[in-house]
């Protein structure tokens, strides 16, 4: 099998996988939008931003499985394997039920302090308090996707995410449109179908699952073997979060702006996420990959799929900025028919449509450093990127008004991609991958 072949068998369903879950924030959009306020859109903006630390912020569970599961996979350790999956299944749903039982009590703080608009707050609190019911099923979901991600299974990737997000979309329907719950109707449909994906995730794992003798359930008691897997996870829990700091804190300041802004910031956002989860199909398949390779000690391996990986990413980094370009008129007239809301998303879309090209090299390289396990440099880099580059080009663009926020964020991601290429080419010059 060649390797541009290796490289779509994975990248392939997980980017049809990965554009499933923007497309569901798409049609949550859409379908608030076309409500009769802008309230509803910018409770459940405020809303999703305060879960992208409570959930996301969590996605190094996904990410970590996967590097580790990739090398055991590579290192032909079947031993191993079962025990990534079963250490990583332990620590997911200890923090999933942590998460909902902590969750409410924060909730509030976390609405006060995002400078939600007035008329916004009670739907954002409801919404929260909502979502988080189903904080075990996400972090256990995360676990289980990475773990096929890892083994090079990514179909069933694209079964359990596609399937849960197409449940989402009917439900939305059904609950904001036709119950008429609005935004709680939309944290509704996002709590049951997330359920529904974890037993689909459940059923892929449990071969493995079932093959763990007791002596592997025994070792999940014995605290030193979690040693490595907490090691990488905490460098990418603290990237994870710098990241998500960042998102949060462009959605707070397009609050300040008042609710048309940020209405209209949100569909771009949206419209972001649907790109950056296309770019994310090659990253994943640069995760699975190099981890194979770096589980092999096979250096020569490791550089060709770093640059097949990397011709496939600009390609389709090129194709989503032209893209967005051709179609900037009928996707914001999809998105909203709010008039003020358009005309806002409409004076912002150009830094929309460069943004997919400016992030390709910050997608490639966390997945290459993800593989590898070399977590590290991504925590360094990313705390570096938002304390010296974004937060400090928020501040001298200010004047700009919101433009200079959305200037701020397009040089926070190219500088992502900079440093991290910059720590590539010392450690591929000093052969100091594993």
């Amino acid at each position: 099998m060649s390797l541009h072949h290796k490289i779509w068998r994975i990248a392939g369903p997980l980017i049809l996988s990965n554009l499933s879950v923007p497309l569901l924030g798409l049609v949550d959009t859409a379908i608030l939008g076309h409500l009769d306020s802008p309230t509803y859109l910018a409770a459940v903006a405020v809303g999703s931003s305060i879960l992208a630390f409570f959930y996301w912020g969590f996605g190094f569970l996904r990410m970590g499985t996967t590097g580790a599961s990739a090398q055991a996979w590579g290192a032909e350790d079947e031993d191993q394997q079962a025990q990534v999956l079963l250490q990583s299944t332990a620590l997911a749903l200890g923090l999933g039920l942590s998460v909902m039982l902590i969750g409410p009590w924060l909730a509030p703080l976390a609405v006060s302090a995002m400078q939600t608009p007035d008329s916004a707050r009670e739907f954002a609190a409801s919404y929260l308090d909502i979502r988080l019911l189903s904080a075990p099923a996400v972090l256990l979901t995360y676990v289980a996707v990475g773990w096929l991600i890892g083994q090079q299974r990514a179909r069933w990737a694209l079964v359990v995410m596609v399937a849960t997000n197409a449940l989402n979309i009917v439900l939305d329907y059904l609950l904001i449109l036709g119950a008429g719950l609005n935004s709680d109707g939309a944290a509704w449909a996002s709590v049951i179908s997330e359920y529904s994906g974890l037993g689909i995730a459940l059923w892929a794992v449990g071969p493995a699952l079932r093959g763990i003798a007791r002596q592997r359930l025994a070792g999940m008691l014995v605290s030193a073997n979690y040693r490595a897997i907490l090691q990488t996870n905490s460098a990418l829990f603290i990237r994870t979060a710098a990241l998500l700091f960042a998102f949060a804190f462009f959605t707070a300041q397009s609050a300040t702006y008042g609710t048309t802004v940020l209405a209209a910031n949100t569909i771009l956002l949206n419209l972001l996420l649907f790109t950056s989860h296309g770019l994310d199909g090659f990253a994943h398949a640069a995760e699975a990959l190099v981890g194979e390779s770096a589980g092999r000690k096979h250096q020569q391996e490791f550089t060709a799929v770093c640059r097949a990986c990397g011709q496939w990413s600009l390609a389709m980094g090129v194709l989503l900025s032209i893209g967005l370009l051709l179609g900037q008129d009928p996707i914001i007239n999809l998105m909203t028919d709010l008039p003020a809301v358009a005309t806002s998303a409409h004076e912002h879309f150009f830094w929309l449509a460069a943004l997919p090209l400016i992030s390709v090299a910050s997608y490639l390289l966390d997945g290459i450093f993800i593989g590898t396990l070399q977590t590290r440099w991504m925590q360094h880099t990313m705390l570096l990127c938002v304390a010296a580059v974004y937060l400090p080009a928020w501040h001298l663009g200010q004047g700009l008004g919101s433009h200079g926020l959305w200037l701020a964020f397009l040089l926070f991601n190219l500088a992502r991609g900079l440093s991290l290429g910059l720590v590539f080419a010392r450690l591929q010059h000093r052969r100091d991958w594993w």
